[in-house]
């Protein structure tokens, strides 16, 4: 995700080497092209469902307006169109990470990088976040990537590649 540089080799995304950015072109490339979700969610506890989804829209310079429209379109898309109002303590952990999804799809990136995302959720929220997961990769094409130590969510995945102590231990389809 650019947040790390490579220890070793070459991390090529979209044509441009990551490891030969300058730090300011990185953050934007992040920006733009990856949407992170967290294992533990990190929304803002004193703003809503909505504007969890617009902050970074609006720290990019979008109009609040703007921000606030393409919030509810994701709010919408994720099931949470009526709950875009409530604060996260309101709202159940698989509603959260939806919000959390919803929020890393603000740039509409062509990669998604999902870490432990069924971690804190009991199994039915669990399943509900790798639907939602296969559903932005089949209908929007967005590229998934989930760091799991859960063999059913890795089920979920089109390609499983298995590490073991920083190294690709097998590789499958």
């Amino acid at each position: 995700g650019g947040l790390d540089r490579p220890s070793g080799g070459d991390l090529l995304v979209d044509g441009r080497l990551i490891g030969q950015m300058a730090d300011d072109q990185v953050t934007l490339f992040r920006r733009k092209k990856i949407g992170i979700v967290f294992q533990f969610f990190n929304l803002l506890p004193t703003l809503n469902a909505l504007e969890n989804v617009a902050l970074p829209l609006v720290l990019d310079g979008r109009s609040k307006a703007e921000a606030d429209h393409q919030a509810e379109i994701l709010l919408t898309k994720i099931g949470l169109d009526k709950r875009q109002h409530h604060l996260p303590e309101e709202l159940s952990g698989g509603e959260i990470q939806r919000v959390a999804v919803a929020r890393a799809l603000a740039f509409n990136p062509p990669i998604l990088l999902a870490d432990e995302p069924t971690g804190n959720l009991d199994s039915k929220n669990g399943e509900a976040i790798l639907a939602l997961l296969k559903r932005i990769n089949q209908e929007d094409g967005c590229t998934v990537v989930m760091v799991t130590h859960s063999q059913e969510a890795a089920r979920y995945g089109d390609r499983t590649i298995f590490l073991r102590d920083g190294r690709v231990e097998t590789a499958g389809s």
